[in-house]
């Protein structure tokens, strides 16, 4: 889950310390902790506080889907029958070109990103998610190209600055 378990936000220094740790991802504490001027200790309490509240995810590298075989990226939006969404949830977790789904507002509930390794494979991915009980109806997006990937960066430079 992607949201921070308690109502706390980042300091300029959680931000400076994950800024430290997106430039150098295998950086050891200690280095992380030298190159914003903290001690190692608070370094690390402040690394495991953010791992406890869920602020800072999983250390998983991000692959291209393409490197993978899946050179084709698209989202679908899905109606579900609301009593079902968590059994739907659950359907769309076990398929594996499914890398993310979004709850969201509007006329549909889900918002889900698919990877396919061609045409037919994405036809073959949409009968999978028509076929899980629950979903009414389904509309799919190809993307035709990347234009800004997913980023924190930004954001984590205008905290940092305070």
């Amino acid at each position: 889950m992607s949201t921070m378990r308690t109502g706390a936000t980042l300091d300029a220094i959680d931000a400076k310390l994950l800024l430290a740790l997106t430039r150098y991802p295998r950086a050891t504490t200690s280095a992380l902790a030298d190159q914003i001027g903290i001690s190692r200790n608070t370094a690390q309490a402040r690394l495991s506080r953010l791992e406890e509240t869920g602020a800072l995810e999983s250390f998983e590298r991000r692959i291209t889907p393409a490197a993978l075989g899946y050179p084709l990226t698209a989202f679908v939006t899905v109606r579900v029958v609301q009593r079902k969404l968590d059994e739907v949830a659950a359907a769309l977790a076990a398929i594996p070109e499914v890398l993310q789904v979004q709850g969201v507002s509007g006329p549909f509930d889900l918002l889900v990103q698919v990877v396919a390794t061609d045409a037919d494979d994405l036809y073959r991915i949409a009968d999978l998610l028509l076929a899980i009980p629950g979903i009414e109806r389904t509309d799919t997006t190809l993307v035709m190209r990347h234009l800004v990937d997913y980023r924190l960066t930004p954001l984590l430079r205008r905290r940092a600055e305070g």
